[in-house]
């Protein structure tokens, strides 16, 4: 019997656009595919009875890259439905955050209704980082703070924690990184202060239930340490 509880993963999802090229696809395509991966892994998630999952989708620094329009246009053809099959048929609560300035307003309505639909599922919190980056959140903290002078507690925990967008839900236990870059590139760096990082070399759309597990029991067989 393993003794480390696992109840939070996050995962950088990277490797869309070298998976496209490494397979004679479009951009588009890779784009497509890594999104329909995303649908797998909650499944994995759910299947081992995960509680919550975090992942990047979107960097505030890639933000404006001419893919961009790309992931829009998946959005637009395909998050509706997809997040609609997890929320009705699988339980899903989804919480997307990052920073709304400069999404179309079509993309807000989908990411707004989406939360709203799933806001009483209790089977996994889905977080999704969209136009992201830990450097931002600390800005928008500081102006937080700033703004609401003397109603933080600084000697509470949870008010800190509550400060950040994922709140005062467990800290991830696991960081798997998908695509080979060992670097956690300004990932909710407040959250991961005790996780274990894995690195694998797999662009995300070609990972893989199997390789999921093979991390988890790489995990459940380290002897954590705090301090």
């Amino acid at each position: 019997m393993n003794k480390n509880k696992l109840e939070h993963i996050a995962i950088i999802l990277d490797g869309n656009k070298r998976w496209a090229k490494k397979n004679n696809q479009s951009n588009l395509n890779g784009y497509t595919k890594g999104f329909e991966n995303i649908k797998n892994f909650v499944s994995y998630c759910l299947f081992k009875k995960i509680s919550n999952l975090t992942i990047f989708a979107l960097s505030s620094e890639n933000f404006n890259r001419s893919s961009i329009n790309i992931i829009y246009q998946i959005i637009y053809d395909n998050f509706s439905k997809t997040l609609d099959d997890l929320v009705n048929e699988k339980g899903v609560k989804i919480k997307i955050f990052g920073s709304k300035k400069n999404l179309p307003q079509k993309i807000l309505e989908i990411f707004k209704n989406i939360e709203e639909s799933s806001l009483n599922n209790k089977n996994l919190n889905l977080n999704i980082a969209f136009n992201y980056g830990f450097k931002n959140e600390i800005k928008n903290i500081f102006k937080n703070i700033i703004n609401n002078e003397g109603n933080i507690k600084f000697d509470n925990d949870k008010d800190i924690d509550n400060l950040f967008f994922l709140g005062s839900i467990p800290d991830p236990d696991i960081l798997i990184r998908t695509g080979g870059h060992k670097r956690l590139s300004n990932f909710i760096m407040y959250n991961l202060t005790y996780t274990e990082l894995f690195f694998t070399e797999t662009l995300w759309p070609d990972f893989s239930e199997k390789e999921f597990n093979l991390i988890i029991n790489q995990y459940y067989n380290i002897d954590r340490k705090y301090g």
